[in-house]
C-alpha cells in the first residue's frame, strides 16, 4: 500500500510541476516541444483541472506526474522528492478502461494487490468492499464483457482506489459514457475523492466538467510549445450537487471567466480571430 497521505506534511504538495519543458527529438521533420515551461502543483484534498485546445500537451503534462515521461528541462516531485521512474504513489483512470477481458469483476479490482503478492483471502475480501462502495455488490463474479459501460467504469474506480493512492490522475475518465451515466459517474468520484484526503489531476477538454469538479483550472495556450495562459480558483462550495451546480450563479461567473480565456486559444489553434 501507499504510505498513509495524512502522515504527510499537508503544506507539502503531493505533485509538482518545476518549470517543466517536454521536447521530443528529431524524427526527420525537426524537434517538437509539446509543452514549455509548465510550473503547477497538486495539494492534497483539492482537485486541479488542466484544459486546454487539441494538441496543447494536456496528456503531456499528466505524463510526467505520472513518471511515464520525463522533462527534457525542470524537474517533478512528488511529496517532496524528486521524481525517479514510476509515480507509485498515483492512482490511475484512463479515457479506457483497462480491465482484463479473462477476470472476473473481483479479480480485476483486486489485480494490483495481486502484483504486490499479498494474501488472496484478503485481497478479493477488500475487492468485494469496493465493489460494494462503488454500487456493484451482486456483480462480483461478472466478466467485463457482461456489463456496461458504465458498469466498467465503476469497477475501474475501485480498482484505483484499493491501492489508497496519494494522487489520483484522471485523463478524460468519462469521455465515452453518455450524458446521464456520465454526470452520475462525476458524482460518484466526487463523493469517494472528498472522503479520501488525496489530490487529484483532472485532464479534460470539457469546461463544465473542469468548473463543476475542480478548486483550480489551468489553462494551456495552443500549441505547439504550449505555456500556461491563465489560472483560475473556481470558488464553489464543497460538497457539491453536480446536478443542480450549473444553476447557481458563482458557476456560470467562473464559466465565463474561464472561457474568455480558453476560447482565444481555440481559436488560436485553427488559426481564426475572435468576433
Amino acid at each position: 500500500m501507499a504510505e498513509p497521505y495524512l502522515s504527510t506534511d499537508a503544506a507539502v504538495p503531493v505533485a509538482r510541476l518545476d518549470d517543466c519543458t517536454v521536447t521530443f527529438p528529431d524524427t526527420g521533420s525537426g524537434a517538437y516541444t509539446a509543452v514549455r515551461n509548465i510550473s503547477l502543483s497538486v495539494q492534497r484534498g483539492k482537485l486541479i483541472s488542466v484544459v486546454g485546445p487539441t494538441g496543447s500537451g494536456k496528456s503531456t503534462i499528466l505524463n510526467m506526474v505520472a513518471g511515464l515521461l520525463r522533462p527534457s528541462a525542470g524537474a517533478v516531485y512528488v511529496n517532496g522528492s524528486r521524481l525517479q521512474g514510476l509515480n507509485r504513489s498515483a492512482g490511475y483512470l484512463f479515457q479506457q478502461d483497462t480491465l482484463l477481458p479473462w477476470r472476473k469483476a473481483v479479480d480485476n479490482v483486486a489485480l494490483s494487490l495481486d502484483y504486490r503478492r499479498g494474501d488472496k483471502a484478503e485481497s478479493r475480501k477488500q475487492a468485494r468492499e469496493w465493489l460494494k462502495k462503488v454500487g456493484l455488490a451482486g456483480f462480483e463474479e461478472r466478466y467485463p464483457a457482461q456489463l456496461s459501460g458504465g458498469q466498467r467504469r465503476r469497477i475501474a474506480m475501485a480498482q484505483m482506489w484499493i491501492t489508497e493512492p496519494d494522487l489520483i490522475l484522471m485523463d478524460e475518465p468519462f469521455s465515452s459514457l453518455d450524458a446521464q451515466t456520465r454526470l452520475i459517474m462525476q458524482q460518484e468520484i466526487l463523493q469517494l475523492w472528498q472522503s479520501s484526503g488525496a489530490g487529484a489531476l483532472f485532464i479534460t477538454h470539457d469546461l463544465d466538467e473542469a468548473v463543476s469538479l475542480s478548486d483550480e483550472i489551468f489553462v494551456l495556450s495552443s500549441g505547439p510549445a504550449s505555456t500556461l495562459a491563465g489560472r483560475f480558483d473556481v470558488p464553489l462550495e464543497r460538497p457539491r450537487d453536480l446536478l443542480d451546480i450549473k444553476r447557481l450563479p458563482e458557476y456560470q461567473e467562473i464559466y465565463d471567466e474561464v472561457w474568455s480565456c480558453l476560447k482565444q486559444e481555440v481559436l488560436n489553434t485553427y488559426g481564426l480571430k475572435s468576433a
